[in-house]
């Protein structure tokens, strides 16, 4: 008997295949109709939820969420999203699909029985080429430019309805039979989704099992037995009858304080969901924290699997798949190698790979052969290898990020206050007139704070940071990204980035030859051979550099949300992101689609346990009042 699965890994599907057909080992039941599972989707999904006919009238800047009980071959999905295509307005409008799976299809066989579908294909590549890790927990995937968000549960479906944050437009009760597959049809289940339904949401099943419908009418449905597909007569829509009407969405005017990696991937995120923005900022798109020429794409994950692993593990993965976007201009996936710099932390390593089961297309470890052919530099240790990871150029990126027609930019403007007057922000600069807006993000790393129209403390930090330019001629240029007790990048024109420092109490923004010595030191204990024989090693007084203040929080832990008044009530319209510290090139992309959400009351990307841990209120003092 195989051992069980340890997290963050989740057990796949075991398939069988009978005339082309999967079907589950598990469950002894087909995933989609014999007759034509494509056609089978369009007649009980797609006709019965009036899909085509409401696509079409989605205003601009608008939303549409569906629901599905079991995403099985993303075969319901992709047929949405072709829907969609078709219908939907060609303004900016976002389509929401949020999905639950157990037993998640192997990248393998979803390409095998995405197959059967050649019309879809460009879709179903699309798919393929995002397809997330088999990781338990959420997943969020951008598609079709931002049009398309898919939300995938890996895990149980009444976990995955309690921790998700969205309202339904329509549901596709899809899964294996009743009889088959009991726990997705539980009474609780019914429950949840009536719990996650609008006012006037529809639903439509292929069962028409006589205990699922009096469930639905409990529930406060109105049911109804309707003609089936193929070899099933019968099949059941609903509608949750109203009780009020439903709220249209309201977006006003947003504007983002602070142009760094926060909140141009906000801006952009915003933007291609149809909403305008404007950015505000005393220079200009980069010019801080994200202004480094280099910076890797990296975190350390823990040895528990718990929240803080949890969020980090999923920010690194859709950071990866969201910088795809700029590959080979400003992301380079090199892969990365963490380093076992240490005995210290070859011990936390091997406990690590002890305690947690990681799929490869996240990590393998390596030993010390291995580590130096995939780093191409002779290394000390073995570590582990992370092939989706990275490095970019953050100033280059921030500045393509802004490029987008619905972002205004006020650069130059030096914001001096914040205050709320008749329902909006006045946003009050040194250089005139305020910019007012319905609505503001504060993304201005560790000048934050000054900028929250709060009395009090927060507990936010800034950490000065000095990176090392070294001439390419000097190093044996690396292949990958290396990091250990330093970071190095593969050489970028005629530099190579390393780094950096992390002083405490040091406020100086002009680079040191003392930092840059320290850089050297710390970089030459980690990899003694990096230096090449035909140079000189370069010293501190030879090295360019840069500093930049990271923006911490006491926990070293990200915020993202709204901004609350000290006690309980929230600012509204006031929203802060910040606190994240060196990782913000990880962090940024996945907590801007989070925000997003926010600004948009569009299905939330992250569950409550991850949400929790980005609430701003855990960064105040006591006795704070609005100013």
């Amino acid at each position: 008997m195989n051992r069980p699965l340890q997290p963050p890994a989740i057990e796949p599907a075991e398939l069988v295949w009978h005339d082309g057909v999967p079907e589950s080992k598990r469950f002894g039941d087909v995933y989609f109709s014999r007759d034509n599972g494509l056609e089978e989707t369009r007649h009980v999904f797609l006709q019965h939820n009036q899909l085509p006919e409401r696509f079409s009238q989605i205003p601009r800047g608008g939303s549409f969420a569906i629901a599905e009980s079991g995403f099985g071959t993303g075969l319901n999905f992709l047929a949405a999203w072709q829907a969609w295509r078709h219908h939907a307005p060609t303004h900016a409008a976002t389509l929401h699909f949020v999905s639950v799976e157990r037993f998640p299809l192997t990248r393998e066989d979803l390409t095998r029985a995405l197959a059967l579908w050649p019309e879809l294909k460009v879709l179903a590549d699309e798919l393929l080429l995002h397809y997330p890790p088999l990781v338990r927990g959420v997943h969020r995937l951008v598609l079709d430019g931002g049009r398309v968000r898919l939300t995938l549960f890996f895990g149980d479906i009444n976990d995955a309805w309690e921790a998700l944050d969205f309202k339904a437009d329509a549901w596709f009760l899809d899964g294996f039979a009743p009889a088959r597959n009991p726990d997705m049809w539980l009474e609780n289940t019914i429950r949840l989704v009536r719990a996650h339904s609008k006012p006037d949401t529809t639903l439509a099943t292929f069962t028409s099992v006589g205990r699922i419908r009096r469930a639905f009418l409990e529930a406060g449905f109105h049911m109804e037995k309707t003609s089936g597909y193929g070899r099933k007569r019968e099949m059941l829509k609903g509608v949750l009858e109203a009780s009020a009407l439903a709220e249209p969405e309201q977006h006003g005017t947003i504007a983002i304080i602070g142009a760094g990696i926060a909140g141009c991937t906000l801006a952009r995120n915003l933007a291609e969901r149809g909403l305008p923005v404007t950015l505000v900022d005393s220079h200009g798109p980069g010019n801080g924290a994200s202004g480094n020429a280099q910076g890797a794409l990296y975190v350390k994950l823990g040895v528990e699997f718990n929240d803080q692993t949890e969020l980090a593990l999923t920010a690194l993965t859709f950071a990866q798949g969201f910088y795809n976007n700029w590959r080979n201009q400003y992301w380079h996936p090199t892969g990365l190698l963490q380093l076992a710099h240490s005995p210290q932390e070859e011990a936390r390593q091997a406990k690590f790979l002890d305690r947690n089961e990681y799929p490869e297309d996240i990590l393998w470890p390596v030993n010390r052969a291995q580590a130096s052919e995939l780093a191409g530099v002779p290394t000390q240790t073995g570590g582990l290898w992370f092939p989706g990871s990275g490095w970019l150029e953050p100033g280059n990126l921030c500045k393509a990020l802004t490029d987008h027609p619905l972002i205004s930019t006020a650069f130059g403007a030096n914001v001096s206050g914040l205050r709320p007057c008749s329902g909006q922000w006045h946003i009050s600069t040194e250089e005139g007139s305020p910019i007012v807006a319905d609505r503001v993000a504060i993304c201005s790393g560790h000048l934050s704070p000054e900028l929250i129209p709060t009395k009090g403390r927060f507990r936010l930090k800034a950490i000065r940071g000095q990176v090392s330019h070294l001439p390419a001629p000097a190093i044996i240029s690396p292949k990958a990204v290396i990091c250990g007790n330093r970071y190095l990048n593969p050489t970028l024109g005629e530099i190579a980035v390393t780094g950096a420092t992390f002083d405490l109490r040091d406020n100086n923004p002009l680079p040191t030859i003392e930092s840059h010595n320290e850089n050297m030191q710390e970089l030459g204990s980690m990899l003694p051979s990096l230096f090449s024989s035909t140079s000189e090693k370069p010293g501190g007084a030879d090295l360019d550099g840069r500093v930049a203040f990271r923006c911490t929080t006491h926990d070293y832990q990200p915020v993202a949300g709204p901004v609350f008044d000290g006690e309980s009530a929230s600012l509204d319209g006031l929203f802060l992101f910040t606190g994240l510290g060196s990782k913000g090139l990880t962090y940024a992309p996945l907590l801007a689609e989070y925000l997003a959400d926010q600004l948009t009351g569009q299905p939330a990307c992250l569950p409550a346990n991850l949400v929790r841990r980005l609430e701003t209120r855990r960064l105040y003092q006591t006795d704070m009042a609005v100013s």
